[in-house]
């Protein structure tokens, strides 16, 4: 058999354990998809109508068209932390050392979690976008190359995201450090464009809003979906998933590769 074959067998089988592992332990995805849900329904139903008026809008409808795909990068920040907590995990108790005196190819272990972690990503947009369909989301303008170039660019910064969230895990001597460690990946959406135009912000902050990972994403999600301009954004979103999922690799790949006994 192939060294391919091998990883892709190997890939398979860790991949299988942790969507075993996140069927038997749903409550953690779900207490991670719970921000991102309340704070759609929040600022749709407390705050819609004045932060419409805000955006120049007319009516509650209209910023729920605005703040669903900063809603949508928040649900990826919120369930990548469960992917931080799994590998630390692992790596706390042992079953890394275990993995790594076996007859695998080792860079299967932490490909398995990466692509769970994008599996399950996939499936808290799906449910988090069905209850902003629920509440009046619309996206009638959208060609059917645009959804797909949204949904690339969606599971790009996914994967993006989730290497930087193994790495943390990594890096963490314990679950409770890697939740901590991966923290900055829900708060940054909240100093982005996802709840107002990053032009409204203080001079001085705005450069850190605009040029941030969250905010070039957002606005080209809004582009594809909503027809508003993408401009430079584009690149920009592209440019920051490339960049995080080879620093997120490598990084991860460094610790994983690493002598366990200089932990």
């Amino acid at each position: 058999m192939s060294t391919l074959a091998l990883s892709v067998r190997d890939t398979t089988t860790m991949l299988r354990r942790n969507l075993l592992h996140a069927r038997r332990y749903p409550s953690l995805t779900l207490n991670l998809l719970l921000t991102p849900v309340m704070l759609l329904l929040l600022f749709v139903y407390i705050f819609g109508d004045v932060m419409s008026a805000g955006i120049g809008g007319k009516d509650r409808s209209d910023y729920i068209a605005y703040i669903v795909p900063g809603i949508l990068m928040m649900t990826i920040g919120s369930t990548v932390i469960g992917a931080a907590v799994s590998v630390s995990t692992d790596m706390s108790e042992g079953i890394i050392a275990r993995f790594r005196t076996m007859a695998i190819h080792r860079s299967s272990v932490i490909t398995g979690h990466v692509v769970g972690s994008v599996l399950q990503i996939l499936a808290s947009l799906v449910l988090v976008g069905a209850v902003a369909v629920a509440i009046g989301f619309r996206s009638v303008d959208a060609t059917a190359l645009e959804w797909l170039a949204a949904f690339g660019l969606v599971t790009l910064f996914a994967l993006a995201l989730t290497w930087v969230a193994v790495g943390m895990g990594m890096a963490s001597p314990n679950a409770e450090a890697a939740a901590n460690s991966a923290q900055p990946l829900i708060l940054l959406p909240l100093i982005s464009s996802a709840f107002i135009p990053a032009d409204t912000m203080p001079g001085w902050f705005q450069p850190i809003a605009e040029y941030q990972p969250f905010t070039p994403v957002i606005e080209t999600l809004r582009g594809l979906l909503l027809g508003t301009g993408i401009g430079h954004n584009g690149w920009l979103a592209v440019g920051w998933s490339l960049g995080l999922v080879v620093l997120g690799y490598l990084w991860s790949k460094s610790l994983f590769l690493r002598d366990p006994a200089a932990r």
